[in-house]
Parts: C-alpha cells; sequence; structure tokens
C-alpha cells in the first residue's frame, strides 16, 4: 500500500510540473483572469492548492495549522508560485517516502480552518483527499486553460499517461 501513496506522489508531482508549464506558455494577462472556476482564475485557483497541502503538510507532521484562509493567494506571480509548489510537491514526496506500513493505520488529529472543529481522521483518508483535491482543482485550472487557449493549451494530466512515462 505504500507504493500506492508514493506512485500518487509522484504523479502529482508530474501533473503539477505539465500544469504550470503551461500556465507559462500562455499570455501573462491569463494567469490572473477570471475565467469563472470555482476560485476564479489560474492564480487564485493554484493559489488554493498550495495553501491547502500546507494545511494538511502541517497536520500530517503534527504542527500548528497555518494561519491561512483557503482564498489566500501567497503568490502574485507564477515563477514565485512555480517555485513553491515545487517544494510543497518535494514536501508531500519526502512525507510519504518516510511512512513505514504501521503509519498508514494511524490517525490524524487536526482543527479545521473555518470553525474550531476538532477532527480525527485515519491517516490514508487524508492522504486519498489530498491528492483527490489536487486532481479536483487541476481539472478546472485545466478547464481555464482550455477555455483561454483551446484543447492544444491544456496538456493530458492522465494518471495512464504518467503511468506509461509519456513526458
Amino acid at each position: 500500500m505504500l507504493e500506492h501513496w508514493r506512485m500518487f506522489a509522484a504523479y502529482n508531482a508530474w501533473a503539477n510540473r505539465r500544469l504550470y508549464d503551461a500556465c507559462g506558455a500562455r499570455p501573462e494577462a491569463d494567469f490572473s483572469r477570471d475565467g469563472g472556476a470555482f476560485f476564479g482564475s489560474l492564480k487564485a485557483t493554484l493559489n488554493h492548492l498550495l495553501v491547502a497541502d500546507r494545511i494538511w503538510l502541517a497536520r500530517f507532521e503534527g504542527e500548528a495549522n497555518p494561519a491561512y484562509r483557503l482564498d489566500t493567494v501567497l503568490f502574485e506571480d507564477l515563477a514565485a508560485l512555480t517555485a513553491a509548489r515545487e517544494f510543497e510537491d518535494a514536501r508531500l514526496s519526502d512525507y510519504v517516502g518516510r511512512l513505514g506500513p504501521d503509519d498508514l493505520g494511524g490517525v490524524v488529529t487536526y482543527r479545521r480552518q473555518a470553525t474550531s472543529e476538532d477532527i480525527r481522521q485515519p491517516l490514508a483518508q487524508a492522504l486519498a483527499h489530498i491528492f483527490n483535491h489536487q486532481t479536483h482543482h487541476r481539472g478546472q485550472a485545466h478547464a481555464l486553460l482550455t477555455q483561454f487557449g483551446g484543447v492544444e493549451a491544456a496538456p493530458s494530466l492522465d494518471l495512464a499517461f504518467f503511468l506509461r512515462g509519456v513526458r
């Protein structure tokens, strides 16, 4: 089961690299353009994913939640956001790589950002959430790229392509 999570961590980094490369190929104005996605723009959507990952990694490591709102824009420009994304993807891969078989049966205890509710959740469920959450919002960013630049503007992010070694 550990290999399953390590595969998802590697896929996550691969998909993010492809998505960020596609964002970088678009006119700069498209990065901040509101395309009607849940968080509006590519900038806001990608920042949301970074914020959420920082929150979840803090929880996994037993640290206090960072004091971010889920719509916090940490980085205004794509270059700085890309560097931060790569760093978080490496942190997530490192965390998953350090897990042992007994860790997956463990529990994550944390306090929600939006309310002061304390939550206890199996680690395996929390890992499933973080990777699913990434896929969900990457899909929204992918739709924005398609909307702004057509089908050729958005790369394939299919897990099957990653598993076959498509680069």
